[in-house]
């Protein structure tokens, strides 16, 4: 991807704590006016990555550039450009929230009416002058966000930002990045560890697993991107097993262990049909019983899975 369209890129980003690599060679690509959906189980490195993007932490190795610009050495000129809500906000809680938010509208010094908007934009209009000390996790979680827009971002980092959010609140919270990102041109990085959260939302996708970037893309590249496979039930097992792989077939033994069924690698959907004929003509002619045969597509959320169990997407294809 050229530079020029990037909005936020880092090269070999790399943070150690103890001798062990916490994120290990990150090299993240954030198009303009991208919803990039940053992606990972707890503990896989997201939060320590979004440290460094935003200048509190130092990273070991690597750099990071936001706008184009060299975050070492440009930091205030950066800054001046985001909004960030890292984990849990810093809140007055004596304060109301129109209050919080004319302390840092000051700080700032944008107008008056930004405070207005931003409350509006986090679905905080009606609790704008209750004391913060009353609001709930996920209302303060709201007042997180309208701080990081009080200052009408190019870019804005979010990092869990559903934590404490009923499901309306979720709902709100999808259609404010939408809008933002498809109306006013904001590029949108949100770091998850539910797929679930970001699928509906994201345009581009980047998943850490053992702080690794393990994929990055378009949603539609990485779903794309999954190969179907054929599931096989058969006694005996090993014996199916070992007679298509004889044959050929890339073969594994489905869920462990203890599973009772097989998947058969096929290249594409249309090719499904004499793969599966071609598997149970094999089966039957050798004396094997065969009780189940079907199609099946790996869901992004499978896929989710195994990427962030520390195989790479090229390892999950190769043995589908």
């Amino acid at each position: 991807m050229n530079d020029d369209t990037l909005v936020l890129q880092t090269k070999g980003l790399l943070k150690r704590y103890g001798g062990t690599a916490v994120v290990d060679q990150v090299d993240l690509e954030v198009p303009r006016g991208a919803i990039y959906g940053f992606l990972g189980p707890n503990g896989a490195g997201k939060t320590t990555t979004i440290r460094m993007l935003l200048g509190l932490l130092a990273p070991d190795a690597g750099s990071v550039r936001v706008f184009g610009l060299p975050l070492a050495t440009e930091r205030g000129r950066v800054l001046g450009r985001l909004g960030a809500l890292v984990e849990t906000p810093s809140l007055y809680p004596h304060l109301t929230g129109r209050e919080n938010l004319e302390v840092t509208r000051r700080l700032l010094a944008v107008e008056k009416a930004a405070i207005a908007r931003a409350l509006e934009s986090a679905g905080l209009t009606e609790a704008a002058d209750r004391p913060v000390s009353g609001y709930s996790l996920g209302m303060k979680q709201r007042l997180g966000l309208a701080l990081a827009l009080l200052a009408s971002p190019e870019l804005l980092v979010l990092d869990e930002p559903a934590n404490g959010l009923d499901p309306a609140g979720i709902q709100t919270m999808r259609a404010t990045l939408k809008r933002l990102a498809n109306e006013e041109g904001v590029t949108v990085f949100l770091s998850s560890h539910l797929l679930s959260e970001v699928e509906q939302l994201a345009t581009h996708v980047g998943i850490l697993g053992s702080g690794r970037l393990v994929f990055q893309g378009t949603r539609a590249g990485l779903a794309a991107r999954i190969t179907p496979h054929l599931l096989l039930r058969a006694e005996p097992l090993e014996a199916v097993a070992a007679l298509l792989r004889k044959a050929g077939y890339a073969v594994e033994r489905r869920g462990g262990e203890g599973a009772r069924a097989l998947s058969v690698a096929v290249d594409s959907d249309d090719a499904a049909a004499a793969v599966a004929a071609a598997v149970a003509a094999h089966v039957v002619r050798a004396g094997h019983a065969l009780h189940h045969l079907s199609l099946h597509r790996q869901s992004l959320e499978e896929t989710f899975l195994e990427l962030t169990a520390g195989r790479t997407l090229e390892d999950v294809r190769c043995a589908a």
